[in-house]
């Protein structure tokens, strides 16, 4: 079996194994290629599905790798690659792939928007199959002790961050949006990681990773491009320099501190940007106006999505020393990569005035039927009289009503306005933390530690209950310094106007933007609105 990995960013002796869950995804694709420019020093072992993409993706390196390729679900290998083609919601094919493993990398995710139409796939894939990783793991020998797992979550756990709490950090209350049926499954499977046996994992809250490829950028059409209020902060990452960042997990030494915390992997001050200039970035690689000139301005949601800019990605960075790309140097490589007749299009439209307008009129008629006959978008939301939806993302129809065209009564989207940083309840600068820091904090949190003896280690299961009286278990780490707190109130349903009251550590990201005076509730069918819908619409 191989030995312990890489000291010093030198490979030991022996050449570890690395297997990587989630290949063929936008990050793990980055993952996959930076791996393999290693690969004279690694193993790579691979599950993926049978998929045609897969297939067509992987070919070249089965080819490279001296591997046949074969149809369907099987094992292949050759000069150290190896692939199971399988499925990770499937548990042994899952303990293939583990088997005899030195790291284990989980890129894999199933996200929105197909998250919201497959809710019961995104379930599997983002927590099921989490659990086939984690006991696959426990199962091998000595494999809590000895086997590395650096698994990928989401900022999508904390919600929409509007100023002034626009400024986020590891710890501060989890709260998926209404709706977000990923951002539940992604934060059961986090727990999965943070509550296990193993001895050394690191979690990284991904931000948005952005393509580097026109092609993929393309591909991200969807009705959920509305769903972000223009005045949200995104601190956003490369899909290169995520790729990037998690392969340099081999680098860390087993008595690094990065081990056993949860990190923000955003890009840094460089990718940090309002969602409105997002948007016009997005146009104007057409060579277009901006956003304005194609959409109208109450397509887009007034509060219900995520993202915010972080107060701690440098702690991430620090460590794994992914900070290289910044706003400009992607829309470079966007540029430069952008097929021959999408160049000409940019070319005549910031060149000749009538022709980016009649182009301008075109992408508005493509948006349009995106907003208003899709039943993910906001429009038809609004002519079809989904309350719920409604009431989620604008309040109420006289909000959606009142939005002002574009330019009229902006909201500030100015990245240095005052912002507010949240309390998580206890001393935070102590180092030693006592059996009083944790009552403390769960009072903050309407509920109680009920736990009277406590060795005083982070990762030492405590009792609690929270305010509705649920009684669960949970590490100080996983509930004081990542945020988590009881899994039985975890959406679905949405209760968070009750919540709130209850729960004063919560409140803090509710009431920003939401009044004492709402009493929404949203069961846990309210997701399948849209099921299926990317197969009959838009």
């Amino acid at each position: 079996m191989a030995s312990a990995g890489i000291q010093g960013g030198i490979l030991s002796i022996d050449k570890p194994r690395v297997v990587l869950f989630g290949a063929s995804g936008t990050m793990g694709y980055e993952v996959f290629k930076e791996l393999w420019k290693r690969r004279t020093a690694i193993e790579i072992t691979l599950l993926l599905l049978p998929a045609g993409r897969e297939k067509k993706l992987f070919s070249a390196y089965e080819k490279a790798a001296g591997i046949h390729s074969i149809p369907g679900c099987g094992i292949v290998e050759g000069q150290g690659l190896k692939i199971v083609w399988g499925d990770a919601t499937c548990y042994a094919d899952v303990v293939e792939a583990i088997h005899g493993a030195d790291w284990v990398l989980n890129a894999m995710a199933f996200i929105s928007p197909a998250a919201d139409y497959y809710p019961e796939t995104a379930r599997a894939v983002n927590t099921t199959a989490v659990q086939h990783i984690v006991n696959a793991i426990q199962a091998e020998p000595d494999g809590a002790a000895r086997i590395r797992l650096v698994h990928t979550s989401t900022v999508a756990a904390t919600g929409d961050r509007p100023p002034p709490i626009h400024w986020g950090r590891v710890g501060d209350p989890l709260k998926p949006s209404i709706f977000d049926f990923y951002a539940v499954t992604k934060i059961a499977g986090e727990r999965i990681v943070l509550e296990s046996q193993i001895r050394h994992w690191a979690v990284l809250r991904m931000t948005f990773i952005m393509p580097t490829r026109f092609d993929a950028l393309l591909r991200l059409r969807d009705p959920i491009m509305f769903h972000m209020p223009i005045n949200a902060f995104m601190e956003n990452i490369s899909s290169s320099d995520a790729g990037y960042g998690m392969v340099n997990t081999l680098e860390i030494p087993d008595d690094s501190d990065f081990w056993r915390r949860v990190y923000n992997m955003g890009g840094g001050p460089g990718m940090r940007i309002s969602a409105a200039d997002y948007q016009n970035l997005a146009v104007q690689l057409l060579g277009l106006s901006g956003i304005q000139a194609v959409s109208e301005r109450k397509w887009f949601a007034l509060r219900n999505f995520h993202m915010q800019f972080y107060l701690d990605s440098l702690q991430a960075n620090a460590h794994l020393h992914y900070w290289r790309d910044d706003m400009q140097s992607y829309k470079q490589k966007l540029l430069n990569n952008m097929p021959f007749t999408f160049k000409l299009l940019r070319f005549f439209s910031r060149r000749l005035a009538g022709f980016r307008e009649f182009i301008e009129q075109k992408v508005y008629t493509i948006l349009k039927r995106l907003a208003g006959e899709h039943r993910n978008g906001p429009l038809k939301w609004y002519s079809e009289r989904n309350d719920a939806r409604i009431s989620a993302f604008y309040k109420d129809y006289a909000e959606y009503e009142s939005i002002a065209d574009w330019g009229i009564d902006m909201p500030n989207t100015d990245p240095q306005q005052a912002a507010l940083i949240l309390d998580h309840g206890y001393d935070e600068e102590k180092v030693q933390l006592e059996l009083a820091d944790l009552q403390h904090a769960a009072a903050y949190r309407g509920g109680e530690c009920l736990s009277l003896d406590w060795n005083g280690g982070l990762y030492t299961p405590v009792q609690w209950r929270c305010a509705r009286g649920h009684r669960f278990q949970g590490t100080p780490y996983t509930i004081l310094k990542a945020g988590h707190w009881c899994p039985d109130c975890l959406p679905p349903a949405w209760n968070y106007d009750e919540e709130a009251r209850l729960n004063p550590f919560f409140a803090q990201v509710w009431y920003p933007n939401h009044s004492a005076g709402e009493a929404n509730v949203y069961p846990a069918e309210c997701v399948l609105d849209i099921a299926g819908a990317d197969r009959d619409e838009g």
